[in-house]
């Protein structure tokens, strides 16, 4: 069965108002679906655990294409510096993507109009496109959703299930239980919170759009130049939960990594795993049957009416600076990959993608449909707003600051994470507006 009334749900329940607009029209977008395009594609790709298939899928459209295309893949993390670099050489990128309207503003100056292209229409919704006034900006080729995965099976082994878990509070005393008898059971609460730059942005990214989100749904807004800090106790509590609950001490989280994390999780050394559905195939000898995921509570009234965290920061946008050749050859590709038989299985089934158009077929990833399946019982998806940070420099300073915590966990220290968050947030949301 097809995904549609799934994305239906992912639109109306998950993506923030306001982040991005309807679609708009405009009469110097050329047609994107001539198949004459005598140009070359040159993808900048963001997703490191997608690159072998957008290999793949780059050699199969040139053999039956016969057009150029060239995939690079950002380091995790580096992904804008890369970017950066790229965009400054003669052979630029033709497609490359950001991560939502704080992103836009640094490249909307190279965004081609997409709104009369073929992929525009292949849209389950226009409020998948990203938009810069009335142009069509970018267009969001992925839905996905985090959380806290989890063993099963070690779940079980430690006297619990998922239905035990229903807030924060219930969290707590199922982690804590389960360090009080690591070295009975023989596994810990939680895989190593790595703090390197590969593994960093699951929690000054991705933990941190908690506090942010249930500010913005108390304020009634979708951006903000001053964030108050409101659910900062509550971001507290959780690092907290992380940190002392873990395969490894505190003062080690500055030199763990994504692949130290992942194979604590893989070697079953801890039920539980921050991370999201992109993280499918690493993680899939674990069994499907014992792959689960759960909502990410911080101890907020009501989250248990809450789901997982669910959203988009991946937007591709085509290189307005490139030939008119190049822009008609990467415009065909984008078209190709969401409505061709290769394309489409390829990125609903090898990468494990929800895609928000026609096409999308129903999820092999065991993830995926769990996190759907909070939608299906009424939970309400976290929306992804941590597209609103005001920049790069930010999230280092919230990410330095919750490392240094986690060394010498003292309120003096907490302080410091807050006035990153606060104070940073302020003063880097003015820069960007300079």
């Amino acid at each position: 069965m097809k995904k549609k009334k799934v994305i239906s749900l992912l639109l109306v329940a998950a993506m923030t108002a306001g982040l991005v607009a309807g679609c708009g029209s405009s009469s110097d977008s050329g047609d994107s679906g001539s198949s004459e395009a005598e140009g070359k594609v040159y993808y900048l790709n963001f997703k490191p655990e997608a690159d072998e298939y957008w290999q793949e899928l780059a050699e199969v459209y040139t053999e039956e294409t016969g057009v150029e295309v060239t995939v690079l893949t950002a380091a995790s993390g580096e992904y804008e510096k890369t970017l950066k670099s790229e965009m400054a050489k003669t052979d630029a990128p033709t497609l490359f993507q950001v991560n939502g309207p704080v992103g836009l503003a640094s490249w909307k100056d190279y965004c081609y109009d997409l709104s009369d292209s073929d992929i525009a229409g292949e849209l389950t919704d226009d409020s998948f496109a990203l938009m810069d006034g009335d142009k069509m900006a970018g267009i969001a080729y992925v839905i996905e959703n985090y959380g806290i995965i989890y063993n099963k099976d070690l779940l079980e082994k430690a006297g619990y299930t998922a239905d035990d878990i229903t807030d924060f509070d219930s969290f707590k005393k199922v982690v804590e239980d389960i360090t009080a008898r690591k070295d009975e059971l023989g596994f810990s609460a939680f895989t190593s919170a790595g703090m390197d730059s590969s593994s960093d942005w699951r929690f000054k990214t991705h933990l941190a759009n908690l506090p942010i989100y249930y500010e913005y749904k108390d304020e009634g807004i979708d951006n903000t130049d001053a964030i108050k800090g409101t659910y900062l106790d509550n971001y507290r509590q959780i690092w907290d939960l992380y940190i002392n609950n873990a395969t490894c001490e505190p003062t080690e989280i500055s030199t763990k990594t994504a692949d130290d994390s992942t194979a604590e999780f893989v070697t079953e050394e801890a039920v539980f795993y921050q991370n999201g559905t992109w993280e499918y195939n690493n993680i899939a000898d674990i069994g499907d049957e014992n792959l689960g995921i759960l909502p990410i509570y911080i101890g907020v009234e009501g989250e248990e009416n809450q789901g997982v965290c669910t959203g988009t920061e991946n937007y591709w946008c085509v290189n307005s600076k490139a030939s008119e050749e190049d822009i008609q050859a990467t415009l065909d590709f984008m078209n190709w990959c969401v409505t061709s038989d290769e394309g489409v299985e390829s990125m609903c089934k090898d990468m494990g993608f929800v895609i928000p158009f026609e096409s999308n077929l129903e999820s092999e990833n065991t993830l995926v449909n769990e996190a759907n399946a909070y939608m299906e019982d009424g939970k309400t998806p976290v929306t992804w707003v941590f597209s609103t940070m005001p920049s790069e420099e930010w999230k280092n300073g919230v990410g330095s600051a919750l490392t240094a915590y986690a060394a010498d966990q003292t309120d003096a220290n907490w302080d410091k994470v807050v006035s990153a968050f606060v104070d940073g947030w302020a003063t880097e949301a003015a820069a960007s507006a300079e």
